[in-house]
């Protein structure tokens, strides 16, 4: 690969705003470096999705890393409890922090990527956070990210030595359905992709949980036909 193109570390977890995210990164003109996590998330499908991803978007590495949040609980999505499901448009943008949030988990991840990031000479990491359709997690918001680039900035070698970092966030302020049209026009195929908290042994989407719900809205509202099945 051409040095002279620049190098991204990109968040990737296999559903549909990473995978849009790094197609957006890849059109943008970067060499992208795909990070996936086994954090002990009941879901181990999506990283099944993510290798998928990376493969059809031609990525320059694709790691996944190996990281037990489950070991300090805290959320439905690392542990036994119960999913949201079926619950209605106002209750998922009500902004009450669901059962599914992780502690931290953004937090977590930008950091590994960071430091990934550091040591490659990649000076760019691309996340898929949006604030718009989403369960209302506080680690997708723009402030926080924006404290992050600064923490990153001030914590690290080369942002102390004038090399400064930039977290992209190209989905910050797009619904789901701008975003699978995005994605759909970067050529991504969304049958790699997995959105649902709590599938099937064989990797079916439950349809009721609040980021299946906002997978079935966002191809409704763009008028693309929904690749995924679903149990319901």
């Amino acid at each position: 690969m051409s040095e002279s193109f620049p190098k991204a570390v990109v968040l990737l977890s296999g559903g549909i705003d990473s995978s849009t995210t790094l197609a957006i990164a890849k059109s943008m003109g970067f060499v992208c470096y795909a990070l996936s996590f086994r954090y002990g998330q009941n879901n181990a499908v999506e990283l099944e999705s993510a290798g998928k991803i990376a493969a059809q978007l031609d990525v320059e590495k694709h790691v996944v890393f190996d990281i037990d949040l489950s070991i300090f609980g805290g959320s439905a999505l690392t542990g036994s409890g119960q999913i949201p499901k079926d619950r209605t448009e106002e209750q998922i943008s009500s902004g009450d922090i669901p059962a599914s949030y992780v502690p931290a988990r953004n937090t977590v991840f930008l950091s590994l990527g960071l430091a990934w990031a550091e040591s490659i000479g990649a000076h760019d990491i691309f996340i898929g956070v949006n604030a718009l359709d989403y369960s209302g997690y506080p680690d997708c918001r723009e402030e926080f990210i924006r404290s992050f680039e600064q923490t990153a900035n001030l914590g690290t070698r080369e942002g102390t030595t004038g090399n400064k970092y930039k977290i992209h966030t190209p989905l910050i302020n797009l619904t789901k359905a701008q975003i699978i049209k995005k994605g759909t026009e970067l050529g991504v195929d969304y049958s790699n992709t997995i959105s649902c908290y709590d599938p099937d042994k064989n990797g079916v989407s439950c349809g009721r949980c609040d980021s299946c719900l906002l997978r079935k809205k966002g191809f409704r509202e763009a008028g693309i036909k929904d690749p995924t099945k679903y149990m319901f």
